[in-house]
């Protein structure tokens, strides 16, 4: 082995298995590579064959210093093309996967072709790594791909437990007032609810896979050597100082993908991480209409609802008279593929598009969009806001209700819709953020952000600079 190939660090990156955290992964791994790293993506199965499916055989052969692996999920094997049921993956990803990953890392390390893996990168709820990188004696660092509001959320389950406030004591507190109980004591929350916490506290049992799977992997990831946020210093400031008071070592790198475009196009670079295959003609369709004219509609990669609340927002839409365009995934229906009445094709036929998936930056950077009917998740609310398109909010689980409470309220840029959609609430919405003043206020506030985080991450701005410094002091000091 040449000692240019044993000089090159290795990181070997490792994403939830769900499309929310595979995307920025992916983009944090493209940005090392492009400093000379080498890097080891890691897979599971199931969804390796999803992006095989997606993009073809040539993406995955990657490139002489990228390359795909894959450990086992431990769930029985499928070939649909669908996120796996959540609580059972956690629980399995948890249980299962730490014996096939350090066998995969000794594997690599063993290899005479490839360089010696210098540092781990996992998902912040991928904890079995931290354990891997010790037991190897390999520095390892945690990537917590949602808000740094959402973690904070989940680090305080724990007290919500001690202050006796949960587990509720029966179903009730979902009618009575109690989740709009202020809650004044997180450090660095302000004008926070029950409501607004990550939404696995709504239980009566805390021993359910999700309330403990995320309270517990969001401690564990303080014991690993860092955190790395995709998030910028002034969009989340009180939370993120108020965490560094007690765990200095955050790194704030983001928006990730605007860091991306200081690295040269290639065609590597260019390609997605998405597991369903884009339909990239709908960026034609926008192209026609007039610039802010259109509402974006999509629920994300997991989000599902019952059809009643699917038929609801096709009619608030349809009822809007404004131009959509609506992402709607073959499983957004529970259980069912999604079926939208003839005649709600026949009123929008001149003015919608629906379409399976689509490449959301490029449609949120379009001049024609106007807003973004979301659910939240933290990709998204970060691709508004360096889009400067306001939000119209429905959270569906999560950390989603904690992002949405800071997009109304302390980032003012959108405004909320009921859980229980109904379609007038939905055509009085599009219209108020499309033609109303708060829409004008919004959409004026989503532009100073997006002024901000083009800031953040030019150059010499901050998440640039600790992007050097991650590397530098972290991800560099294994060799």
């Amino acid at each position: 082995m040449g000692s240019v190939q044993a000089k090159k660090p290795h990181a070997v990156c490792v994403p939830f298995p769900a499309q929310g955290h595979v995307t920025p992964m992916m983009r944090l791994a493209k940005l090392l590579l492009s400093r000379g790293f080498h890097i080891t993506f890691v897979n599971t199965e199931f969804n390796h064959r999803r992006l095989i499916r997606s993009n073809g055989l040539d993406y995955i052969k990657g490139l002489p210093d990228f390359q795909f692996e894959t450990i086992p999920d431990g769930l029985p094997p499928s070939d649909r093309d669908a996120t796996q049921d959540v609580p059972v993956l956690c629980a399995s990803t948890r249980k299962n996967c730490l014996a096939p990953f350090k066998e995969l890392v000794l594997k690599l390390n063993s290899s005479s072709e490839l360089p010696l893996v210098t540092c781990i990168i996992s998902d912040g709820i991928m904890s079995f790594a931290i354990q891997a990188g010790e037991e190897l004696g390999i520095p390892q660092i945690q990537f917590w791909t949602a808000s740094a509001c959402g973690f904070m959320g989940y680090l305080n389950f724990s007290e919500l437990v001690k202050r006796g406030i949960l587990p509720f004591k029966d179903e009730n507190f979902k009618d009575e007032d109690t989740l709009d109980t202020p809650i004044n004591w997180i450090p660095g929350m302000k004008n926070i609810r029950l409501k607004d916490f990550p939404s696995f506290i709504r239980t009566t049992d805390i021993n359910e896979t999700m309330f403990d799977f995320l309270g517990s992997e969001a401690h564990n990831c303080l014991n690993s050597s860092g955190i790395i946020f995709n998030t910028f210093e002034d969009f989340e400031h009180e939370v993120l100082e108020a965490m560094s008071s007690k765990f200095p070592n955050i790194h704030n790198i983001g928006p990730i993908h605007l860091l991306g475009r200081h690295v040269p196009k290639s065609q590597f670079m260019s390609l997605g991480s998405n597991l369903w295959k884009e339909d990239s003609k709908c960026l034609q369709w926008l192209d026609e209409k007039e610039p802010n004219s259109v509402v974006y509609v999509n629920y994300g990669s997991i989000t599902v609802m019952t059809e009643q609340h699917l038929i609801e927002f096709a009619w608030g839409l349809a009822n809007s008279k404004h131009p959509f365009l609506w992402i709607v995934r073959p499983d957004v229906v529970m259980g069912d593929s999604a079926i939208l009445p003839d005649e709600f094709f026949e009123e929008t036929k001149d003015r919608g598009l629906l379409t399976s998936w689509c490449p959301q930056d490029k449609v949120l950077a379009h001049p024609s969009i106007g807003v973004f009917l979301t659910h939240c998740g933290w990709n998204s609310t970060l691709e508004s806001v360096c889009a400067g398109v306001p939000v119209i909010c429905w959270p569906f689980f999560a950390e989603q209700q904690t992002n949405t409470r800071y997009a109304c309220t302390t980032w003012e840029i959108g405004m909320e819709v009921n859980h229980d959609v109904k379609r007038d609430e939905i055509e009085a919405l599009v219209k108020e953020m499309m033609e109303g003043d708060k829409g004008k206020a919004t959409r004026q506030k989503a532009r100073e952000w997006k002024k901000k985080a083009m800031e953040a991450t030019d150059i010499e701005g901050p998440s640039y600079k600790n992007f050097e410094r991650l590397i530098k002091e972290v991800l560099l000091t294994g060799e």
